[in-house]
């Protein structure tokens, strides 16, 4: 946008005239779409109608002029656009006629209010410590209430670890998030009757998995364990490695005891002595000696200063006695195709195991058949959160033809079960699976709110209402995951269909929706959900990898506070799990409760959004 040309009061008054009118227009042809919601959103969607309409004018201009008048430059609009609009012109028309008058702000207010309540309806009030008498269990609220709800997604070991549920409770968490993707029902019931005897009335939310578009099998690797020392940097070894070999194959997803490199299954260790040699040769047939340094219940530890290949039924040799001990069952080793820029990946409808590639045409299957009826030549697809990107060539009745336009500089790694994302691709497929509405059944009598995963139109939002009402779940709220490009799109309809409802919200699912609609876009697309579900009034949570780095290692990047920090515009904000998500919860509440201590500056530019429509399918 250019320079704008500042306008006189007089034509200042007569575009806010006219845009007051253009509201009252766009809310009589909404008028079916707004009596269709339930009455205590009513005015929440006559509101989303005027923001919609307003939106997709180009404001700057007009904003300009306002401000070289003195006026409201309408960047605090969302919450009560008509309102605000008569506000202005009542000002806008004193000064034509040469009266000043006080702007009224009580609707604001009372905008603020409502988004408020909706808020604690459905993410439930911040209780610290649960009660009066246990408010030392969490952290200080040293700036007032915390405005922003932490929700935190539980882990698979919250099921049989109570004290893990109690102390996330206690690090301030306000609603336990629980996956349909993971786990079981046995499993949901046990963490859900740890999260319900916390103080303080912590919500429950469940997630559906929904569809899911992910790349096939891959054919087994080698069943082989590599194990090396630490060298410096001129090659020389600083410390030896160190495997055990025992009679008990550990668990899959086992934790290493400290200073261990691997464990290794074997049969026949009884005459193994501490002090003993053991000799083998590994799986590229290299003759490696290790040496025992310790025996005990746990098994043989011992040390070698090479690089080690464990291959399955691999003869170990005791040099002292002779004897033989034999390497048990190894895990696969986990395979992956070499994607480079250039390369063609042929998806196929057949989901057998295909081989791992490192060079192509590469083939892989594509769990979600639907995608071979929608997909058209041209369209984008990427895979793996957007680590390779590419386009379809050709479309065949079992097998998509994709050329891969992008990719890392020396390629990159696709393995099996790995996101696919068609984002100018409309998948006639429901947003709610069979296991979606089995889970449902579990929902309605353990949960208080359900978080929708793929929903893309008021279509499935509708389907949703509907088991709910079935199911007779009237209490259980609705979050909708905005994840896709359709559902940022249609995100006005579907909140307006969403609103028939009592308690909803918004997720911003910032993984997928970077991928959807572009990381270079996200910041914007992110700050467009923010203002439009102010406009309605509806609480919005804002998702994905929130403090990842200290959730996960322990120690969080700047840029993850930062990001934290301005989840606080958000009514709720969510952790993923992690080692270390106690820490995370506590850095999050203490983040936000500081957050609440400062004034606010925002001056938007409204361009228009071209985004959204409310026009009647």
């Amino acid at each position: 946008m250019g320079t704008p040309v500042e306008m006189s009061i007089e034509e200042v008054s007569a575009a806010l005239h006219d845009l007051r009118d253009e509201l009252d227009r766009a809310e009589e042809m909404a008028g079916p779409l707004i009596s269709a919601v339930a009455e205590q959103h009513r005015q929440s969607a006559r509101n989303l109608v005027h923001y919609v309409t307003v939106r997709r004018r180009d404001l700057r201009p007009l904003q300009a002029s306002m401000a070289a008048h003195g006026l409201s430059s309408l960047g605090r609009m969302e919450s009560i656009v008509h309102s605000w609009i008569e506000t202005v012109i009542e000002t806008v028309d004193a000064l034509v006629e040469g009266r000043r008058r006080q702007p009224i702000w009580g609707d604001l207010a009372d905008g603020v209010r409502v988004l408020s309540a909706n808020r604690d309806q459905l993410l439930g009030s911040v209780h610290p410590g649960g009660s009066d008498d246990a408010s030392a269990d969490r952290p200080g609220d040293e700036h007032g209430e915390r405005s922003s709800r932490v929700m935190v997604t539980m882990p698979t070991q919250a099921a049989d670890e109570p004290d893990l549920v109690r102390r996330m409770g206690a690090a301030g968490m306000d609603v336990a998030r629980v996956n349909c993707a993971h786990d079981g029902p046995a499993e949901w019931a046990r963490m859900i009757e740890s999260v319900r005897a916390l103080p303080g009335h912590v919500r429950v939310a469940m997630d559906l998995a929904g569809p899911k578009l992910r790349t096939g099998p891959l054919e087994p690797g080698p069943k082989v364990v590599k194990v090396k020392p630490v060298r410096a940097d001129d090659g020389t070894v600083e410390r030896r490695s160190r495997v055990r070999f025992s009679t008990t194959p550990p668990a899959p997803d086992h934790e290493l005891p400290e200073g261990l490199d691997a464990i290794i299954p074997v049969a026949g260790v009884d005459t193994v002595f501490d002090g003993d040699a053991l000799e083998l040769r590994d799986a590229r047939g290299r003759h490696r000696r290790l040496d025992v340094v310790g025996v005990s219940e746990a098994g043989i530890d011992a040390e070698c200063d090479r690089t080690v290949y464990y291959r399955s039924g691999a003869s170990i040799s005791i040099t002292r006695s002779g004897d033989m001990v034999v390497v048990g069952d190894l895990p696969e080793k986990r395979q992956h195709l070499l994607i480079r820029t250039g390369d063609e990946i042929r998806l196929q409808r057949n989901l057998s195991p295909m081989p791992a590639t490192r060079v192509g045409p590469h083939r892989i299957g594509c769990e979600l058949g639907e995608a071979f009826d929608d997909v058209q030549p041209g369209h984008r697809v990427l895979f793996d959160d957007g680590k390779i990107a590419g386009r379809v060539l050709e479309r065949l009745d079992d097998e998509i033809v994709v050329d891969v336009e992008r990719a890392g500089p020396k390629g990159s790694k696709l393995r099996a079960e790995k996101g696919i994302n068609l984002p100018d691709t409309t998948l006639h497929i429901p947003a709610l699976t069979a296991d979606d509405r089995a889970a449902l059944e579990f929902v309605a009598t353990h949960a208080d709110m359900v978080n929708f995963s793929f929903v893309r139109s008021p279509e499935d939002v509708a389907d949703l209402i509907a088991e709910l009402e079935r199911l007779d779940a009237g209490n259980v709220g609705i979050v909708l995951k905005v994840e896709t490009r359709a559902a940022f799109e249609s995100l006005p309809q579907m909140l307006l269909e969403a609103m028939r409802w009592d308690a909803v919200g918004v997720m911003i699912a910032r993984g997928d929706l970077a991928v959807e609609v572009g990381f270079g876009r996200l910041a914007e697309v992110q700050e467009e959900i923010l203002w439009l579900c102010e406009a309605a009034h509806i609480p919005v949570i804002w998702a994905t990898q929130v403090l990842d780095g200290l959730a996960k290692k322990g120690v969080p990047s700047r840029a993850e506070v930062t990001d934290a920090a301005m989840g606080r515009r958000a009514e709720g904000v969510m952790l993923n799990k992690g080692p270390y998500i106690v820490e995370a919860i506590e850095a999050l509440t203490s983040i936000l409760d500081r957050m609440g201590g400062h004034v606010e500056k925002k001056r938007s530019l409204l361009r228009p959004l071209t985004s959204f429509d409310i026009s009647p399918r």
